[in-house]
């Protein structure tokens, strides 16, 4: 375990063995982190938090009561949490903070807001800047404010092109596949979603900019929701046109 002479941390909290916490960083008491973890610059952890192994928290981030995070949970530069939905300074509100949980393995992109009382699933992916305002599936890539599903993120943080005639989603970089089980139910078929990665896979090898040049990518292909938008419009349109060849009909019978 490392703690830079800068950090403050009380007593008594849990720290497991081979985290690093750095400059001005403050761990309040009772707070639970376990074995691992990196915690940036200038970081806090709430009274009550607990933190599970191997997470990695960026410069910036206030880790607030009410916080569950899992194993492996990647927080970027500057993210938010929250702990109360319609806060004012008048009413003190300590004792119902709301729970937010964000489960093994989740991505929070640098300056995302996570509104509290929900659960960012396993392996979701939350891009930059998004807000977060509801529950998110397991493997969901979600964007915008607010935060929308625009995809699926395999476990190695690539977008999943859509299913083959076999229904599978193959991520470019590992090779694993995935099936979309139910709607909102996205699991990879060869490797469990509690086990971790195969020594050979937990090493990067390529930067994802040369995945998403690659047609099996599909970086740029729209969501379903979008697809689901344009099947409308293009009904729209032919209902359109269908009207205006009858009014001119109607208008040559005249």
């Amino acid at each position: 375990m490392f703690i830079h002479p800068s950090a403050c941390v009380d007593q008594p909290c849990q720290i497991g063995p081979g985290t690093k916490i750095w400059h001005f960083c403050h761990i309040m008491r009772d707070a639970t982190i376990g074995r691992e973890c990196i915690f940036g610059q200038n970081c806090f952890v709430s009274s009550g938090v607990t933190i599970g192994d191997r997470v990695k928290v960026q410069n910036n981030v206030s880790i607030y009561a009410g916080t569950t995070i899992e194993d492996e949970v990647f927080l970027g530069p500057s993210c938010v949490l929250t702990n109360v939905t319609n806060p004012r300074a008048q009413v003190n509100r300590h004792s119902i903070y709301e729970e937010t949980a964000i489960r093994r393995g989740a991505t929070i992109g640098a300056n995302a807001t996570i509104v509290c009382g929900v659960t960012i699933g396993r392996y979701a992916f939350i891009g930059a800047g998004a807000v977060v305002t509801r529950d998110v599936p397991d493997y969901a890539l979600m964007l915008g404010n607010p935060a929308r599903q625009r995809g699926w993120m395999s476990r190695h943080g690539h977008r999943l092109s859509r299913a083959d005639s076999g229904g599978l989603m193959t991520c470019p970089e590992s090779g694993f596949r995935y099936r979309l089980e139910a709607p909102d139910v996205l699991r990879c078929v060869d490797l469990d979603e509690d086990e971790p990665l195969p020594a050979e896979q937990a090493v990067g090898k390529a930067e994802y900019r040369s995945f998403a040049r690659e047609p099996s990518a599909v970086s740029n292909q729209p969501s379903d929701v979008e697809h689901q938008k344009v099947n409308v419009e293009s009904q729209m349109s032919k209902e359109c046109r269908k009207t205006n060849i009858k009014k001119k009909q109607m208008s040559n019978r005249k």
